[in-house]
């Protein structure tokens, strides 16, 4: 008898410290929730909470195409109606409620689209902030917030499921991270700033991974590629990475996490080149193939067609666009150093959404350049628009 009380005695202790333990486990997601981990909306709640829900899939596939004038007087968003035959027109501007910088920047990725084309975000690199657009079903902007950056000279932002990266190159520099509360309002992460790699880094843009579990920064100053593993929305384990080529700057992310980077070698004369790079799940970076000599100069801008297969990079020094093939493994291949004349000094570059027109932003005659894209990668211009636009425009994205 003493016995079988001994026995159900520690039958009791063992239940009292097994539910000890479950209710330990339970409290864990609340507790990062309280910290702001998890607490952010993906995008179905974002729609629910914006009631947007019944809108999905009702938008045009390609109409608008979007830049930031970076205006220190008063930065705003000019729109540009996209017509059939791949010509625009200027369709409205768009106040920021932030300020520009007058001057040139050094990045890609001023602009970023969110939640299936229905919010625009624009930096704000002179007000150290930035801005979030609805879009209208017509193209048109209507503004939602206005956010601080989390650090000085915002200069490139990136955005996947409704999580936002931002940036920062004054300063020290840094990245830090953005989600939507319950309320639909767009909050910091809680500990996702975090540094670059030295603090006179030069970095150009900022990118979530084909997959969303790393982000990437390219450093022109340091010659580095910086990447961080994406967990619980934060950034982790910081990874640097020599880039193959000198200057790295834009890039592109195609399938399978490879990505796409110019190499503007200090714009020095003919010396461009142009690297592919696979990052891991865990931020880790390794090269694929290059440095391929582009035979121009400052190649800096770079843009990838829907299907990976063809990379167009904007050759600022020696106004001209490249064409790159690239292979189903991010094999390169110099198509054409010299696809197309760019006017003058052609930054920004953006494709419409089934890759059959490319949009160029010429800053030294503040114009937009239109080809036409054929299915071997050739183009052919067809139009180019002017007349009005600011100088130091920054930033191209299509809707």
């Amino acid at each position: 008898m003493k016995n079988i009380l001994q026995v159900i005695t520690l039958l009791a202790f063992i239940f009292f410290i097994a539910s000890c333990a479950k209710d330990q486990l339970t409290e864990t997601p609340q507790a990062l929730d309280a910290e702001g981990t998890n607490a952010f909306l993906d995008d179905a709640g974002l729609l629910k909470a914006l009631a947007l829900e019944n809108e999905i899939g009702t938008r045009a596939k390609s109409s608008t195409l979007y830049t930031l004038s970076n205006e220190a007087a008063g930065n705003q968003v000019i729109a540009f109606d996209i017509h059939p035959d791949g010509k625009i027109s200027e369709k409205g501007r768009y106040s920021t409620g932030g300020t520009g910088t007058d001057g040139g920047l050094g990045n890609q990725g001023a602009l970023a689209l969110g939640l299936g084309g229905h919010l625009l975000y624009a930096v704000n690199p002179g007000s150290n902030d930035f801005s979030v657009f609805y879009v209208q079903t017509d193209g048109g902007l209507i503004l939602k917030d206005r956010v601080a950056s989390g650090g000085i000279r915002p200069i490139s932002i990136t955005e996947r499921k409704s999580i936002i990266y931002v940036l920062n190159a004054g300063g020290d520099g840094n990245i830090s991270g953005f989600g939507y509360n319950n309320q639909a309002q767009l909050v910091p992460i809680p500990n996702s700033t975090k540094p670059l790699s030295s603090n006179a880094s030069g970095p150009a843009q900022i990118s979530f991974s084909s997959n969303g579990k790393a982000l990437v920064v390219t450093e022109k100053a340091t010659n580095t590629i910086t990447s961080y593993r994406v967990l619980l929305n934060k950034p982790w384990n910081m990874n640097t990475f020599p880039a193959a080529g000198a200057t790295p700057f834009g890039f592109a992310f195609g399938n399978n996490n490879n990505f796409y980077v110019s190499e503007a070698a200090g714009g020095a004369p003919g010396a461009s080149t142009i690297s592919s790079y696979h990052v891991d799940n865990n931020g880790n970076v390794a090269l694929v193939d290059g440095p391929l000599p582009t035979n121009r100069t400052a190649a800096c801008w770079v843009v990838l067609t829907n299907n990976s297969r063809f990379l167009f990079t904007t050759n600022t020094g020696s106004n001209d666009i490249s064409t790159i093939g690239v292979s189903g493994f991010g094999g390169l291949d110099l198509l054409a150093d010299i696809a197309a004349p760019a006017s003058s000094t052609p930054i920004d570059a953006a494709l419409d959404n089934d890759s059959n027109y490319l949009y160029v932003l010429a800053t030294g005659g503040n114009t937009i350049i239109s080809y036409s894209v054929s299915n071997q990668g050739a183009l052919n211009q067809i139009d180019v628009d002017g007349g009005g636009l600011p100088n130091n425009m920054t930033g191209l994205v299509v809707r």
